[in-house]
């Protein structure tokens, strides 16, 4: 793709990670695979870091007026943004100490940050049909929306080459490829679209991320569900200024 793989994954890391969790807790062991989740490493801030707003939640919907993006949470599910950004500074700080720290090598090579610093990268809007420790018979749907800045990934300059590194770490998670990344129009939007699937017992747990560069930041929007028309509903929830 022409971007360097980093050992260091960011915040790539924390959203499949936290995607990962979803599994384990319908298998009884969310609750470790959780504090797997990543930040991002860390780089020395930008001027273009104040240029992106974190957006915010307001009746139910979650508006983000610098990427001019907004989103209608469904009804009854749960907001785990504020929880996954304090897990990856808790990681992060972890990490950042003696070597022998509780943070494995493994979790390292997976996307633990060097330290708790992650103003190069945050969540956000994460949300779950339910509770990610919470057992169920069906897939637990989400979305989870990141910010990344692409000072982590020297030579990035369009969204496509994003999929690199975010196929690896999809990969790694048991996830497999439904097909190469393609554009997809979405309103006034143009962004790049990956589809991956994963076997879960007798289900399937079907994935679509939706990635665009903005303001020196990629930005890539992620939805989880049981079935291919629960994805797509979905991502037709996301709005794009001028839709």
């Amino acid at each position: 793709m022409g971007v360097r793989s980093l050992l260091n994954l960011g915040l790539i890391g924390l959203v499949f990670l936290a995607i990962s969790a979803q599994v384990s807790a319908q298998a009884s062991a969310a609750a470790a695979a959780r504090k797997q989740s990543s930040a991002g490493q860390a780089h020395k801030s930008t001027s273009s870091d104040s240029a992106l707003d974190e957006g915010s939640v307001t009746n139910g919907v979650y508006r983000n007026k610098s990427l001019g993006l907004s989103y209608k949470i469904p009804d009854g599910w749960v907001l785990r943004t504020d929880e996954m950004n304090a897990e990856a500074e808790t990681a992060g700080d972890l990490n950042s100490g003696d070597k022998d720290s509780h943070v494995s090598q493994k979790q390292r090579d997976m996307g633990h940050p060097s330290t708790g610093d992650n103003r190069n990268g945050r969540v956000l809007l994460a949300a779950f049909s339910r509770p990610p420790e919470a057992k169920g018979e069906d897939v637990n749907a989400s979305i989870v929306i990141a910010a990344e800045s692409v000072t982590m990934y020297p030579g990035l300059k369009e969204a496509a080459q994003y999929f690199g590194p975010l196929t690896e770490v999809t990969t790694a998670q048991g996830f497999t490829v439904d097909e190469e990344p393609y554009e997809v129009a979405v309103g006034s939007k143009t962004l790049v679209r990956g589809d991956f699937h994963k076997d879960v017992g007798s289900r399937v747990m079907r994935q679509s991320t939706l990635a665009f560069l903005a303001r020196g930041y990629a930005i890539s929007i992620t939805v989880i569900g049981g079935t291919e028309d629960e994805v797509e509903e979905l991502i037709d929830g996301i709005i794009f200024a001028g839709k």
